[in-house]
């Protein structure tokens, strides 16, 4: 192909740089494979969208290099073209206004100490990212929290076929480690603002990163990180270290004894080998951590990439969100949160969009389904039906524990039934709506089978009952009405049977509704993980009683439970939630951080769970007594004829046994002799069978 090309190419741009057989040694910072055919490195951007106007109307294939510091060359010849912008032409640094212009080529240390020369703020925590803008820019580059994309204006280039391109920052999606920017497009500069900042600070911070950046990476000629971190509390450095893969080697390269996220290149390292030593690590950390590792260096053989994904496969999760009901946006956004918290640990995730209850292709195809459907068919146990009875494996409770969790009045009789302390209730109908008189004002209205706050209403006087009842009733005929009792707030999550930190609630105006969790029109609400107003005792009571319910609920995997501490110190319990929220501001993942537990390894550890079902777990008819498994010896029936025959053989054999002793101690007793203990012992063989079951239900009276 290159001879093909190349004379036409050199006719067409005769002033365009083109180097042949080009070491990867020299272009990249890893330096593994052979050389690169051919490189052309255009002067300015209109060299360069003449260049892109040629490979695209020749159908040659090409590739960008910037920097090279995450590139890992080919060990057999690149069928592509490669594409390198010239310094002098896509280096260029300006400010004006505010706004900083920079070019593609620049370098981010030398833009970082630019800007802050300038007394501007912002990138000093990137300083030590040793690649080119254009490169940082399409990953998104970041460090210590803070992103490239963050700063980004605009960012412009050209597209495969040589027209000019660009986007502004809320056209593209800056996403961790990568960005929206399409794969076809050149990027030959950006415009940024950047804060204004105290330059002695800034060049402070800046040298503070250069040097920790300096101790942390390892010396020696390295990709950088090879793979993606998982979460702030699982870097991919330290799940690989904890594998004791520090020093492994294959061939010419090998796992950095400082960093073990770097892979350096011994100075015969090649293609083939980093390759083998990628899918080594990325096996040994799914084994011993159920992570997925994805590499954050660039392959540029095309075979490379799936070779290392095929070593081992991700588990394939349909994660379902969305659904019909009142809460959907909440879900939408909750699915959203958990499907990047997966990808975060490697899982293959696909993403449906549920409206309606019914079996889905993709649900088939899944190893795991994860619903995260708040209210309506995905959380009242319909879905999880459907699921069962398709013998499909998915998080959370099943069906019977889920319709019991999401109905407030089931849940009030279940927590009377296991001694749970729950304010007073009541249900008012459309035909018995009067107000109870058993029950105290303020009240608290309630619509059963709602979640995320929706549909309640608090009644302060007795004026305001009517109209009250008038505005529930238009979302249910049936309603739970309850005392409403005045204390702290606090919630206690359980994750796969654990009870994480309770979490306090401090709403703005101390009615925790749908503005104070959502939308915060009048003021944040206040979340304090651990409890700061409870002593250790009160909380570890409400601990108590959550998973009473959880075990009574016949609930699994995960559920949040509510509670009001009122005044004389008692939990009392609200309700509970089988599918809770997980938006960023949700309950569950905050407990799961204090305890230090990533979101990513909480909904990692919640899918393993579902996957150690082989089948659905058999619902009880009485949620309120969680069903056991059959033991396995009884799982095939015997035949009821051949029990009913073997049960009067039994009776027959004791009153065989019993018949001689009974008749020997009567004659031994006519005899004079002492024959009342064996007249007793026939009798009691006799009555055997009757004890026992006496005994029986005296055992199961409550």
């Amino acid at each position: 192909m290159k001879a093909q090309y190349l004379d036409d190419l050199k006719r067409a741009l005769p002033r365009l740089a083109i180097r042949e057989n080009v070491s990867y040694r020299d272009i990249t910072s890893l330096g593994v494979g052979s050389a690169l055919p051919v490189l052309a490195e255009p002067q300015d951007p209109e060299e360069l969208a003449g260049l892109l106007r040629f490979t695209s109307g020749h159908a040659i294939p090409v590739f960008v290099i910037g920097g090279g510091t995450n590139l890992v060359g080919m060990d057999a010849p690149c069928p592509m073209l490669g594409i390198r912008l010239h310094r002098n032409g896509f280096s260029e640094f300006s400010s004006e206004n505010g706004i900083i212009r920079a070019g593609a080529h620049l370098r981010l240390p030398d833009l970082t100490s630019r800007t802050v020369e300038l007394g501007l703020g912002g990138l000093a925590r990137l300083a030590g990212i040793p690649g080119t803008l254009g490169g940082a820019l399409r990953m998104n580059a970041g460090a210590n929290g803070v992103s490239i994309g963050d700063f980004i204006v605009k960012v412009s280039g050209f597209d495969f076929r040589g027209n000019p391109w660009s986007a502004g920052h809320d056209e593209i999606e800056w996403r961790y480690r990568g960005s929206s920017i399409p794969d076809d497009v050149v990027i030959t500069g950006a415009e940024l603002k950047l804060p204004a900042a105290d330059r002695e600070t800034e060049i402070a911070a800046l040298r503070s990163e250069v040097e920790a950046r300096r101790k942390r990476e390892p010396a020696g000629r390295s990709a950088g990180c090879t793979f993606r971190n998982v979460s702030e509390f699982e870097p991919a450095g330290r799940l690989i270290d904890q594998c004791r893969l520090k020093n492994y080697r294959i061939g010419g390269v090998a796992v950095s004894a400082e960093h073990a996220n770097f892979i350096v290149n011994l100075d015969s390292g090649r293609e083939s080998d980093y390759v083998e030593l990628v899918r080594h690590l990325r096996c040994a950390v799914a084994e011993k951590h159920g992570f997925y590792l994805r590499p954050e260096v660039k392959f540029l053989n095309p075979d490379a990439l799936p070779k290392v994904m095929a070593a081992v496969e991700a588990p394939k999760i349909n994660l379902l969100l969305g659904g019909a009901s009142n809460e959907r946006e909440i879900s939408l956004k909750s699915g959203s949160a958990v499907a990047q918290a997966l990808r975060n640990g490697g899982f293959d995730v696909t993403v449906t969009d549920v409206t309606e209850c019914r079996l889905l292709p993709e649900m088939r195809e899944a190893d795991v389904v994860y619903p995260v459907l708040h209210g309506g068919f995905g959380e009242d146990g319909r879905i999880q039906k459907v699921m069962e009875e398709a013998g499909l494996r998915f998080v959370g409770s099943g069906s019977a524990a889920s319709l019991l969790t999401m109905d407030k009045i089931a849940t009030k009789r279940l927590l009377d039934r296991l001694g749970i302390p729950t304010a007073k209730w009541s249900v008012v109908t459309r035909d018995r709506r009067e107000l109870p008189q058993n029950l105290k004002l303020p009240l608290i209205l309630k619509v059963p089978m709602e979640g995320s706050t929706f549909g309640i209403v608090k009644v302060e006087r007795a004026e305001e009952w009517d109209a009250a009842l008038e505005k529930e009733f238009a979302m249910a005929g049936e309603l739970l009405v309850e005392e409403y009792i005045d204390g702290i707030e606090i919630t206690v999550p359980i994750v796969n049977g654990e009870v994480l930190p309770a979490i306090e609630i401090k709403s703005p105006h101390g009615f925790y509704d749908y503005d104070a969790k959502y939308v915060y029109k009048d003021g944040h609400t206040e979340y304090f993980c651990p409890a700061r107003s409870l002593s250790a005792e009160q909380v570890a009571d409400a601990s108590r009683q959550a998973v009473k319910f959880y075990l009574g609920a016949g609930c699994r995997d995960i559920l949040r439970v509510d509670f009001i501490v009122g005044k004389d110190g008692v939990p009392y319990m609200l309700e509970g939630n089988s599918i809770p929220g997980c938006t960023a501001t949700s309950l569950v993942p905050k407990a799961a951080k204090v305890s230090g537990i990533s979101f990513e390894k909480m909904t990692a550890t919640l899918v393993y769970a579902a996957m150690r079902r082989h089948e659905p777990r058999p619902e009880p008819e009485n949620a309120a007594a969680p069903a056991s498994p059959a033991p396995a010896r009884l799982a095939n029936k015997p035949n009821p004829l051949l029990v009913k025959l073997c049960h009067l053989l039994f009776r027959l054999a004791l009153v065989l046994c019993a018949v001689p002793l009974i008749v020997s101690g009567i004659q031994a007793m006519r005899a004079g002799y002492t024959g009342w203990p064996l007249l007793v012992s026939g009798l009691f063989v006799l009555c055997a069978e009757f004890l026992f079951k006496w005994f029986d239900r005296l055992e199961k009276m409550k």
